[in-house]
């Protein structure tokens, strides 16, 4: 079995919907997934700009959302989902504003790809205190199971 992350939002490769940007509501879309593997001990959301701040010169990657610790039997998350009912267990970390919580593409110039990475881990994780995205790769390490992703581009002033 493959696992897979889709939205209904957007397809793979496709431009984000401005709804889910900094342009409009700035909230978090819908996702779901499937294949989780059976011997699963909790999946991990990462969502990521490897283009910042210029596709043309990429010097970062800026982080817009890190959830860990998400139960292997959650098959997906709702639009706009509030902090609070986030699925029992979900531990949040800090994206590169500096807060938890989803924040939309805001690519200040050029075609921005946003990577929706879904890790399948053999292990629940610590409470890391809202780490990073780099102390939560840390803490991953050697538990990946499986792992996919999906991608999705946005410019701003280019509304689908």
């Amino acid at each position: 079995m493959t696992l897979t992350l889709t939205s209904p939002s957007f397809s793979h490769n496709d431009m984000i919907p401005s709804k889910y940007t900094c342009d409009n509501q700035d909230i978090s879309p819908a996702l779901s997934w499937s294949g989780v593997p059976d011997h699963t001990k909790s999946l991990v959301l990462i969502v990521d700009d490897p283009d910042a701040p210029d596709p043309a010169a990429p010097k970062m990657t800026w982080v817009h959302w890190v959830l860990y610790n998400i139960p292997p039997e959650v098959n997906g998350l709702p639009e706009n989902v509030p902090a609070n009912e986030l699925p029992a267990g979900t531990l949040q970390g800090i994206n590169d504003w500096k807060r938890t919580g989803y924040g939309g593409p805001c690519p200040p110039i050029g075609i921005h790809r946003y990577f929706h990475k879904l890790y399948a881990l053999d292990t629940v994780l610590p409470d890391l205190k809202h780490p990073t995205k780099s102390a939560l790769e840390k803490a991953m390490q050697g538990h990946i199971i499986m792992q996919t992703e999906l991608i999705g581009r946005y410019q701003r002033g280019h509304h689908k």
